[in-house]
């Protein structure tokens, strides 16, 4: 995730998960996902949709997507919890001259309206309820200027590969990060483990996420006044099938 929040429930005030320590490795561990062939496509699609030439990001955590989006011209404005991430992403070229406003994506205003607001690498799932979900959507619509678009790029549950009676997936093995998902499908709730190895110790993180369907979040955007504009499997337009492990929906503010 580009950044995170988490919740112990309805009304509780969300939490920071990218404390320091989290966020000084944070590119590093991450480093799929900052290469050319995953931010482009991503770039180049909301670029296409930003016709006003601004966009907000929620969750812009250390600039991966935001920063190649606004040198591309269009001027980005961001809303994150962490500040240790947003620290990061102003020691980078390009940083400090990117709005962040520090708070809850789900209810914080910046007192503007953009042509795009968008949430990237399965953000979604860091609210951990429902009503924190349809909250965000509504959020977003506040944000939004007529026409606009909401994007979230977010997995699928990966639920068909989950065995019968299984309830803990591995989705990280390598020889300094061990990365578990175990998953309860009675409530949506997925908590993923890390075990991270430097220097000859072991640090363990767990962090709380609610997995949402595609069709959920249809209806949480229908109760914030958008409606599906488009949907595929990745930011290249590939089709959404029922084999996709991911997509990019894109809702449209009346």
């Amino acid at each position: 995730m580009d950044a995170t929040t988490g919740r112990a429930g309805r009304g509780t005030e969300p939490l920071n998960f990218f404390d320091e320590g989290v966020a000084a490795r944070y590119d590093e561990a991450s480093a799929e996902m900052f290469t050319s062939d995953r931010v482009d496509p991503a770039v180049q699609f909301l670029a296409g949709l930003a016709w006003g030439h601004s966009a907000l990001e929620l969750g812009i955590g250390t600039g991966r997507i935001a920063l190649p989006l606004s040198r591309k011209g269009v001027l980005v404005h961001g809303i994150d919890l962490s500040p240790q991430m947003v620290a990061r992403l102003r020691e980078k070229p390009g940083g400090e001259g990117i709005e962040v406003t520090i708070g809850d994506f789900a209810t914080t205003k910046v007192g503007k309206r953009f042509s795009l607001v968008y949430l990237v690498y399965s953000t979604i799932d860091n609210l951990t309820t429902q009503d924190a979900q349809v909250a965000c959507f509504c959020n977003v619509a506040e944000h939004l200027e007529p026409g606009g678009c909401f994007v979230v790029e977010a997995g699928v549950p990966p639920l068909q590969r989950l065995p019968p009676g299984e309830t803990v997936r591995p989705f990280s093995v390598t020889s300094t990060h061990l990365g578990f998902d175990e998953i309860d499908v009675a409530t949506q709730r997925l908590t993923s483990h890390h075990y991270f190895v430097s220097a000859g110790r072991m640090e363990v993180v767990s962090m709380p996420f609610r997995y949402v369907w595609p069709a959920e979040l249809d209806l949480m955007a229908r109760i914030a006044g958008m409606t599906l504009r488009e949907r595929w499997a990745d930011w290249t337009r590939e089709q959404f099938t029922a084999d996709s492990d991911a997509h990019v929906s894109v809702w449209q503010k009346a």
